[in-house]
């Protein structure tokens, strides 16, 4: 008797090269919403008002505890690494906009996820895929649980998904503040970050 079980797949991995190149060729559908992680394309969450929302809190509170020190994307590629090109909800980047013209941003010192329906991919994934890649600051905005978990001191551990994790998690809940580490001029109430 012949078997009838499918043989194994094999999947294959991307890099940010080829997939940036697929962009520029219009490969995917006009707002097709993808994220490029760890060689893989994932199709992002739809977004919701309070989604949105949070984003653009986060944003406005960055802005006045930053100033024009930093700059302040919001739902841009990011090339954190050869096989990796998110769109995080916030990134505090350099404010280099000659630099990007040709290349997307592949510094930041804190980026920020809106976490609703995507909060296991952004704890369980992307938190170690942005410790390998040296973000020293990760911020989570928990909707579901009202508070933000700011993930800081990245380093690398066996136990971990991508081989590196945040050594410090700090949840934070209102009435509390939190002080970016890019050097913020005014502490930012969690309140101001949630819906």
């Amino acid at each position: 008797m012949e078997s009838t079980a499918a043989p194994a797949a094999t999947l294959r991995r991307w890099k940010r090269v080829e997939y940036e190149r697929l962009v520029d060729l219009r490969v995917f559908q006009a707002g097709e919403r993808l994220e490029l992680l760890d060689g893989h394309l994932v199709v992002r969450e739809p977004q919701g008002a309070r989604h949105a929302n949070a984003i653009r809190r986060v944003s406005r509170a960055l802005r006045a505890a930053l100033g024009d020190t930093w700059q302040i994307d919001a739902q841009l590629p990011f090339a954190l690494d050869e096989s990796s090109e998110p769109e995080p909800d916030i990134a505090v980047v350099p404010p280099d906009l000659e630099a990007y013209r040709q290349a997307h941003p592949s510094r930041a010192i804190l980026l920020v996820e809106i976490a609703d329906t995507s909060y296991r991919i952004d704890r369980r994934y992307k938190r170690s895929l942005y410790a390998r890649a040296g973000i020293p600051e990760y911020w989570i905005v928990d909707l579901d649980r009202e508070r933000l978990e700011v993930h800081r001191e990245p380093e690398a551990t066996p136990q971990a998904r991508h081989g590196w994790h945040y050594r410090s998690l700090e949840t934070l809940r209102p009435p509390a503040v939190v002080i970016p580490l890019a050097g913020a001029t005014l502490p930012i109430p969690v309140a101001d970050l949630l819906p």
